[in-house]
């Protein structure tokens, strides 16, 4: 059983799709039997097809169906994409989506000779191979597909199996949109700073270089809890409890940090279709 399947063809090659076709390029992911689907793609892109040989843009009728598709274009490009996509889309093809909104059953019925289907929900940090990602498959997807996403989705960060399609939806308001969240916590420590004293450049700097290196400690540290990791730093009455008693009051950092996630919860139920 090969990790890497023999053909994969691309779909959308922007900065999720790009990120990640870099990361499966570095892990080993053979180039010859990759394509790229972009219908305006980047200078940057242009030139790793041409680095690597791998196809891009073949003429309709070129394609033959894949080992693998992976859908990385916007959401609301799957309509219009659908008919070109549909006959490359085969019924050996393992379709990846990482689509957000677009659930299984609507994959099935814009891609219909597909039985295999694979949703994926990803981030950003996948572009210097620190994502973090969960996915669920119906049950056409075999134990040799399987193992095929978790190549592809473990070369560019962590990667998590649902039992429930549904769960997705938290997977996107935690951590799909959860780097937004951390530089929001990066912006309003350094306006913080600011009200302290600090010229605004240096506060700004400090906070960056404080969420980057207690995100590397708890890199090195995976089997340390994140709760152990906060009381390490924290002295009984020093400066960092003073602190942590105005976050961890009932209706502070935790709880307006759920308020966020059930919001983007909400949203992404409203979104999928």
């Amino acid at each position: 059983m090969s990790n890497w399947p023999k053909t994969l063809v691309l779909v959308g090659a922007g900065k999720m799709g790009g990120a990640m076709l870099r990361g499966w390029l570095a892990g080993g992911l053979p180039a010859a039997g990759v394509t790229l689907i972009d219908p305006v793609p980047s200078p940057e892109i242009v030139a790793l097809a041409a680095e690597h040989g791998l196809r891009l843009n073949p003429a309709e009728g070129e394609i033959a169906p894949p080992d693998l598709m992976i859908l990385a274009i916007k959401p609301q490009m799957l309509e219009s994409a659908a008919s070109r996509l549909a006959p490359i889309a085969g019924p050996d093809t393992l379709v990846v989506s990482v689509l957000a909104g677009k659930t299984i059953a609507n994959l099935r019925d814009r891609l219909p000779n597909a039985r295999a289907i694979v949703r994926v929900m990803p981030n950003t940090p996948a572009a210097v191979c620190r994502g973090a990602a969960a996915g669920a498959a119906n049950s056409a997807v075999t134990t040799e597909q399987r193992a095929w996403t978790e190549r592809l989705m473990r070369a560019v960060g962590v990667y998590e199996w649902l039992e429930d399609e549904a769960l997705i939806d938290a997977v996107t308001a935690l951590s799909g949109s959860g780097p937004a969240y951390v530089f929001a916590l990066v912006e309003a420590m350094a306006k913080a700073g600011e009200a302290g004293g600090l010229p605004a450049e240096l506060a700004m700097r400090l906070a960056r270089a404080t969420v980057e290196g207690a995100g590397e400690l708890m890199h090195r540290e995976p089997e340390t809890p994140a709760s152990q990791l906060r009381i390490n730093v924290t002295s009984p009455g020093g400066t960092t409890a003073a602190a942590l008693a105005v976050l961890q009051a009932p209706d502070g950092f935790a709880s307006l940090l759920t308020r966020a996630v059930g919001a983007a919860h909400r949203r992404a139920g409203e979104l999928a279709g």
